[in-house]
């Protein structure tokens, strides 16, 4: 094997980890169980508490 080869595999190979990667985010960010979790985040700079 030369570089030229490994090389190419290895970008197939990441290529491949990134889309699993942003995938598995993606899908955990949209159960439906985490929902209540990000509403109540997302209004926190809009609380006035001091």
């Amino acid at each position: 094997m030369d570089m030229k080869i490994i090389h190419e595999m290895l970008a197939t190979l990441w290529t491949v980890w990134a889309v699993a990667i942003c995938l598995g985010i993606a899908f955990w960010a949209l159960r439906p169980a985490n929902r209540t979790r990000f509403e109540n985040d997302a209004r926190i700079p809009l609380n006035d508490e001091r």
